[in-house]
């Protein structure tokens, strides 16, 4: 396809009528031995994560080591920044995988030789080896571009920081009306 998943990430969005976060789609490429790795991957106003991943052009609908790697590295790599850039504080909790997806699109895509899946439906991808390729591309690449594009880093901390206090504010609340929920029950025992 003209513009590869760069291009897909901005059709999709297009498509879903969203508001971008951040101007730009981050598109990340890397190469290790015969293997390539390819991410691409933009914020919107969304709270709905859309994660496409795809194996020697095989939409791989379960995932696989190459997703894997992706959430890992992207969760990793957030923290890491909020913490550098004081986002978040010394005792403040770490933000999850999911507070880091909320609103995200991304496209990965794996070129290998040797593809191994875990069901005869090549839904999901076993090599253990694209877990290392794509979370060292997306550390990398990822901590370069939030360093090199401050406005872009705000607006995407700014946004898994609110999925973050929307999260426990959640838990919060769930566990205050478990609590009502018990003093009820017991006053009228």
């Amino acid at each position: 396809y003209e513009g590869g998943i760069k291009s897909f990430v901005e059709h999709l969005n297009n498509v879903r009528r969203l508001a971008m976060i951040h101007p730009d789609v981050i598109y990340m490429r890397g190469e290790k031995g015969d293997s390539i790795a390819e991410v691409a991957m933009q914020y919107n106003d969304s709270y709905n994560e859309l994660i496409i991943s795809f194996a020697n052009n095989i939409h791989t609908t379960d995932g696989g080591t190459h997703e894997t790697g992706f959430r890992m590295a992207l969760t990793k790599v957030m923290n890491d920044y909020a913490r550098k850039h004081n986002y978040l504080k010394g005792d403040d909790k770490n933000l999850t995988g999911d507070d880091t997806c909320e609103g995200l699109c991304a496209i990965i895509s794996v070129k290998l030789t040797d593809a191994q899946f875990e069901s005869q439906t090549k839904a999901k991808l076993g090599n253990s080896d694209m877990r290392t390729l794509v979370a060292g591309l997306v550390t990398d690449k990822l901590t370069e571009y939030l360093e090199e594009n401050p406005q872009a880093a705000k607006a995407i901390l700014e946004k898994t920081l609110a999925a973050s206090r929307a999260r426990e504010a959640a838990r919060k609340a769930r566990e205050l009306a478990r609590d009502r929920k018990s003093v009820l029950e017991n006053s009228s025992l």
